[in-house]
């Protein structure tokens, strides 16, 4: 997609940037002690904790993610915030108020009360470590994806930019400076996406939206081959034509002025069929030629030829079509998209001779079928065994995963009681539930209004925001990545107490003073940060809810039997909690790397080992069994069972 820097986006994204650095150099002043750096003195109020924990947790994936996959899939994309939310039910009955109990700055506390494991201190670290890197990946995706728009720089300078300014923020300041930018960016998120829901209410819907490209068909007809025959009097010539998985695509070239061919303008259309009758309709595409090239629609990028996409086909209002209609409330909205039809666009690349070509084409789909689960998650018509396994795993990993996370389990650590604990996660959860309901009226506005990135669908979001006005579009952008930084600064936070407190003074036994302690968290962010760089650039282009959910796995996997045991079974031993971590990690992590998604970006044109794309199903059991098995195992070798505890 063709962007172009807005002076007012530039400029409220730096005064945001420096006020962000302001507020870290005031706390970092504040910040004396490692309880200070770590847990920000355990002295946050309740209320602030619940709406920084909304916004540690309401990340890229929630603000840029479900948006765009929304967008893209409809009510499918909903399901991820469904499964997030879901996941907060588990931390508010069963972990908050056990877990501020029995720790002091980290998951590995917790696990490791009862005990004084070395097992435990190294898998619980290295676990954090893990699971923080697996979600600071899609923040970092979603950052790079900010700042084109937004800054018309590089997807990778937005990751470094990112990056940097993170590592500074937690450097400085540790989880104060954290927290309240947390706290501030999910109170601006909340209310800003409710200004937008309340935008797409009143303007309602069009089939013609501002900006919206008139994609151009051709009758053609096609012979006893199969191949198109075009009619001389169109403005093309046919060139060729690629069957992809049971569809045709048809390569034309523009006709010059002299009636011949113009050399190198190619242009890609799909075939369809409507009563009896075949015409060609105009695609989006992107063609990495075999001179090195890349060509957009036919034309060089700075043509500016390739266009946001997103529109109706048909509006129905009470069974009668109309061409628009305005000031709807939230129920004649999702009714009239159920009843109406909406163009989506579908994806499919394959090579074409020395080309490699990626194809995006006009599908149009019933809003019945956007509006219930099906175009992504296969568990209705055109379901197997395998896709209905995927989706169970899925949301295994979502409803699990959320208190399992290490950034969202240290907030716990940052009040000064278990009562606050469970305050704090009620605010959370009645915000989080608030802006998931407004996500799915921002993705399905998207999805109709013609803002639609089909490059990123991380966009949507912000492009939405941008259909109102460049001014609301540079506030949500500045918000959005906010978003980012927020979260990463709290992933952050969560590695270095990881490598200080657990690996190397509870493990390793360096036993260092606390300025050490503080002085080595930093430098541990720094490292950290420069990893989490790399991965943000080596995924440019996923979809970040995706990436969250295997993170989310890896969590639900690694951690979560092990707190769960650790509360309710009184016969779980150091031994049990040490191989189910190091069991449920190793395992996620091992049938993420041989799943199909995977084996696609890798470019491997082979069958993938594993079938699914999500490994909950399979690593979540793995973990409670390894667990009770190895318990069992080591009761007298051991230590005494652990003491009968309680969520209450």
């Amino acid at each position: 997609m063709i962007y172009d820097a807005s002076p007012i986006a530039v400029g409220l994204f730096v005064a945001f940037v420096l006020f962000v650095l302001g507020l870290s150099f005031y706390f970092a002043r504040r910040t004396k002690d490692s309880k200070g750096y770590f847990a920000a003195g355990g002295q946050i109020h309740w209320s602030v904790n619940g709406i920084a924990f909304a916004g540690d947790y309401l990340s890229a994936a929630s603000f840029l993610g479900i948006a765009g996959m929304i967008a893209t899939v409809g009510y499918d994309g909903f399901l991820y915030s469904i499964g997030y939310l879901a996941g907060w039910i588990v931390a508010l009955f069963v972990v908050a108020e056990p877990l501020k109990r029995l720790g002091k700055y980290t998951f590995s506390d917790a696990l490791d009360a009862k005990f004084n494991s070395k097992g435990i201190q190294l898998t619980a670290g290295i676990s954090t470590l893990v699971v923080s890197l697996c979600y600071l990946i899609p923040q970092m995706v979603g950052a790079g994806a900010l700042v084109t728009p937004l800054l018309g720089l590089p997807h990778f300078v937005g990751v470094i930019m990112v990056g940097a300014i993170v590592i500074f923020i937690v450097a400085t300041a540790g989880m104060a400076s954290t927290t309240y930018v947390q706290f501030l960016k999910g109170g601006l998120l909340i209310v800003f996406s409710t200004v937008m829901v309340i935008l797409v209410l009143r303007s309602g819907f069009t089939l013609e939206p501002d900006d919206y490209h008139d994609f151009e068909t051709i009758p053609v007809t096609v012979d006893d081959t199969g191949t198109v025959v075009l009619a001389t009097q169109n403005p093309h010539v046919y060139v060729g034509q690629e069957e992809v998985d049971d569809h045709t695509f048809v390569r034309l070239a523009e006709v010059g002025a002299e009636g011949d061919a113009d050399e190198g303008i190619e242009t890609w259309w799909s075939l369809d069929e409507g009563g009896g009758d075949y015409f060609l309709r105009e695609t989006l595409s992107i063609v990495e030629t075999g001179d090195g090239d890349t060509l957009y629609n036919g034309a060089p990028k700075e043509d500016e030829e390739f266009f946001q996409v997103g529109h109706f086909n048909r509006i129905i209002v009470d069974g009668e079509e109309v061409e628009s209609v305005e000031g709807l409330n939230p129920a004649e909205f999702l009714a009239i998209i159920e009843d109406s039809e909406i163009v989506r666009f579908s994806k499919e690349t394959f090579s074409s001779g020395d080309d490699d070509v990626t194809l995006w084409y006009q599908n149009i789909t019933s809003g019945e079928k956007i509006m219930r689960p099906g175009l992504k998650f296969k568990v209705d018509e055109g379901s197997t065994t395998s896709s209905k396994l995927n989706f169970v795993s899925l949301m295994l990993a979502l409803f699990f995963g959320t208190s399992a996370l290490p950034h969202i389990l240290i907030r716990y650590y940052t009040v000064p009681s278990q009562t606050a604990a469970r305050k704090s996660t009620i605010v959370a959860i009645a915000a989080i539930g608030f802006f998931y309901i407004l996500t799915l009226f921002m993705g399905l506005g998207a999805m109709i209004n013609g803002v639609l990135d089909v490059e990123s669908s991380n966009m949507s979001a912000p492009l939405l925001a941008q259909y109102f006005g460049t001014a609301l579009f540079a506030i949500v952008s500045a918000i959005a990545f906010a978003t980012v930084l927020g979260t990463v600064s709290g992933l952050i936070v969560a590695s270095s107490g990881a490598v200080v407190h657990d690996l190397m003074n509870s493990f390793g036994g360096f036993n260092l003073s606390d300025s050490a302690q503080v002085a080595a968290g930093k430098i541990a962010a720094v490292v950290v940060g420069g990893i989490a760089i790399l991965l943000g650039i080596y995924f440019k282009g996923a979809n970040v809810s995706f990436l969250v959910g295997l993170a989310f796995a890896v969590a639900a996997s690694a951690n979560l039997p092990a707190i769960l045991m650790l509360l309710f079974w009184k016969k779980t031993t150091a031994r049990g909690i040490a191989a189910s971590v190091l069991v449920g990690m190793v395992s996620a992590l091992v049938l993420i790397l041989l799943s199909p998604s995977m084996y696609e970006r890798y470019g491997v044109d082979a069958t993938a080992p594993f079938p699914l794309d999500n490994p909950g199903i399979i690593s979540i059991p793995l973990s409670f069994v390894t667990l009770i098995v190895v318990s069992l195992l080591t009761q007298k070798p051991d230590s005494e069972p652990v003491e009968e505890t309680s969520a209450g």
